[in-house]
């Protein structure tokens, strides 16, 4: 059963889309790099880590999620929040950490890599958004990492490898909710990450090589 860090705004165990007994206790992350290991904290007010949680147990129905919000007030967090989130991702053994977002700041470029080689090292696999803006994105653009793109007229779980060989493109629509509109729902490069680390967590991959040779031979 694979283990799944979700860095995000924490997920809503009560949403019809959240299956609670895969949801493990997690923690939240403060801007200073605090950790706050209270289960209250978890408890997403945003809305947007409930969504990717969703769209990852879509494609993963059994992978177990740990939960590290680093988004209070809003869709933000300091570069200290997320490379603590993923140290936390890290010691709680996950073996896919998905990380919506990422720095387009070259001078926490070393920080990241250093935990995405952290991380490899392990067995755990980061997932991320590989650029912002057409601007790479730590930790997303790193060799170690599966950095993510947007296609929008793929399927919904289906990604494929990018023409370049270097990232690996997904649709940015999430689980759908009946009778709402895709465009009217949350949707983005956040909800193509989430699709590929679940992909990836059905698959048990624990390595970047593996996810783009097996997209190479099967593209879905």
């Amino acid at each position: 059963m694979a283990r799944v860090a979700v860095i995000d705004s924490g997920v809503h165990p009560d949403h019809p889309h959240i299956d609670a007994a895969l949801l493990l206790p997690g923690c939240s992350v403060l801007a200073d790099g605090t950790v706050l290991a209270d289960a209250a904290e978890t408890l997403d007010k945003l809305g947007h880590g409930t969504a990717v949680t969703a769209a990852i147990q879509e494609l993963a129905p059994d992978a177990q999620i740990f939960p590290i919000s680093v988004f209070r007030d809003g869709l933000r967090a300091s570069a200290r929040a997320l490379a603590t989130g993923i140290r936390q991702a890290i010691e709680a053994q996950c073996d896919v950490i998905n990380l919506s977002l990422g720095t387009a700041n070259p001078a926490h470029a070393e920080v990241f890599a250093a935990l995405a080689q952290e991380a490899a090292a392990q067995g755990a696999l980061i997932v991320a958004a590989f650029e912002a803006e057409g601007q790479p994105c730590w930790p997303g653009c790193l060799p170690q990492v599966v950095g993510v793109g947007l296609d929008w007229d793929l399927p919904r779980g289906k990604p494929r490898l990018g023409a370049d060989g270097r990232m690996v493109m997904a649709s940015g629509y999430p689980r759908p909710i009946p009778g709402v509109e895709p465009r009217r729902n949350l949707y983005g490069v956040s909800f193509a990450v989430a699709q590929v680390s679940g992909w990836i967590a059905a698959r048990g991959l624990t390595e970047r090589g593996e996810v783009l040779r097996l997209l190479e031979a099967c593209p879905a």
